[in-house]
């Protein structure tokens, strides 16, 4: 039996054994079927139950519930999404762009609400998150972020000014409220438990090989659906139907040993704060409930075929390179140890835009894309898949993500070559930033491909 201790911080500390349920135990009939046991298809499963409690649900797992992204990320419930509000205007006009701002900044709020609603201690206190400005290039970027939400008018985004911070080298940084802590852990195997008391079944060790509209078919059985939702996020790229439509992209995090409470003085992060800076290969933390940081950043390389290999969650180049980093932004840490090294792939459609979609013709809803941006997002799609498959009217199925088709992604080698180059050019940005003070072409001419 696989031992699924050690497959991150978060699966280390989680109130839970960790034991598989037991698998698919031969053909099945059910309302709805789910594939992926995250927090997309877990939501879903809430949020319909909400609307319909008679629907008999299956969720269908190929390792074990929160195994891919919804357990491992970086434990940021934050208003963000993929596309920026710019990118989101110039695509579906000012009114929708600001539709699906409101509904993301309410989302971290719901996710927490919930929570509280079944009893479940999730570590989630809303304390926003800093964006660190380390030079003069990034405190124009911290300026124009302020000065665009602000023409918005959603967001409420601050700047601080240098005596409010203390980063190593911070000039300032933005503060943005709609973002809470949370250990996603304890959320994706804690919704699991309390919707199985309310009946939804959940079969874990069960590989799905295919799906079809009302049928999916896996290596114990088939679940025959009246409805289905395809919730596999970066792992749909190992499904015949969804090979190109999302990319896998690797993000690694390190946790280290507690800090006392005066070293957390001296570097200036609240419990419930999460922290980045305004680099372009971006980086990302937050002071856990124990007193750690739980760091990440992107920096592993996209891998040939969309594989996905447990080898590549490990990169001892990338880990290093995070030590480094949260050393360089916070001096006072010394040496403390690296106590844990995690990673693995999120999702990525061709053109950075998550949507939640249903196929009303064909009883298959899905949604995904969202870039490492899922915490609170993965909640706002089992919401809007909720409403579109009971027909139920509602401001979330207006919302501009609904029914976005983002094209396939390039076949082999385009597709690595280019994945990888925009890695690079992020890489060459960051270091042509830091040697001329100037902003970088390399990054302005990336930015249509990342979603600004």
């Amino acid at each position: 039996m696989t031992d699924y201790r050690g497959l991150s911080f978060w699966h280390d500390t989680v109130p839970d054994d960790l034991t598989p349920r037991p698998p698919l135990g031969g053909d099945v009939d059910v309302d709805v079927a789910i594939v992926g046991g995250g927090l997309t298809g877990l939501w879903t499963a809430w949020y319909l139950l909400e609307r319909d409690p008679s629907l008999s649900i299956a969720v269908i797992e190929k390792d074990i519930v929160g195994f891919g992204a919804s357990g491992r990320n970086g434990g940021w419930c934050s208003a963000l999404f993929p596309r920026s509000t710019a990118s989101l205007e110039r695509a579906h006009g000012r009114d929708a762009a600001l539709a699906m701002r409101r509904a993301m900044i309410g989302s971290v709020d719901e996710v927490g609400r919930v929570a509280a609603s079944i009893g479940l201690d999730i570590d989630f206190v809303r304390g926003g998150t800093v964006s660190f400005a380390r030079s003069k290039v990034q405190l124009a970027a911290a300026r124009a972020e302020v000065a665009e939400a602000r023409s918005f008018g959603v967001d409420s985004i601050e700047l601080w000014g240098q005596q409010k911070v203390k980063a190593a080298g911070a000039l300032g940084a933005t503060f943005d409220p709609a973002c809470a802590r949370l250990h996603p852990g304890k959320l994706v195997r804690g919704l699991a438990r309390a919707l199985e008391t309310r009946g939804v079944r959940i079969y874990e060790s069960t590989e799905v090989l295919d799906y079809a509209a009302h049928t999916v078919t896996t290596t114990h059985g088939t679940v025959r659906s009246d409805k289905l939702v395809v919730a596999t996020e970066g792992y749909g790229a190992t499904l015949p139907a969804t090979r190109r439509s999302v990319l896998p992209l690797y993000s690694l995090m390190i946790a280290t040993e507690p800090l006392p409470d005066a070293t957390w003085r001296e570097i200036g992060i609240e419990h419930g704060q999460t922290f980045t800076d305004f680099r372009h290969l971006l980086v990302y933390g937050q002071r856990t409930a124990d007193n750690r940081f739980a760091f990440g950043g992107r920096g592993a390389r996209y891998h040939w075929g969309s594989a996905i290999r447990p080898q590549y969650d490990r990169a001892p180049a990338v880990f290093d390179h995070l030590r480094r980093t949260l050393g360089e932004m916070f001096p006072v840490i010394g040496d403390v140890p690296v106590t844990h090294r995690w990673g693995g792939p999120l999702g990525v459609a061709r053109d950075w835009h998550a949507t939640a979609s249903y196929d009303a013709a064909r009883g298959v809803a899905w949604a995904g894309g969202y870039v490492g941006d899922g915490l609170s997002t993965t909640n706002l799609a089992g919401r809007t898949l909720a409403d579109l498959m009971t027909a139920t009217e509602s401001a979330l199925t207006k919302l501009p993500w609904v029914n976005h088709r983002s094209p396939s992604w390039e076949p082999e080698p385009l597709r690595f070559l280019g994945a990888n180059a925009g890695l690079l050019a992020m890489t060459v940005a960051d270091a042509e930033e830091r040697v001329t003070g100037r902003a970088s072409v390399a990054a302005k001419l990336m930015g249509p491909l990342t979603g600004h």
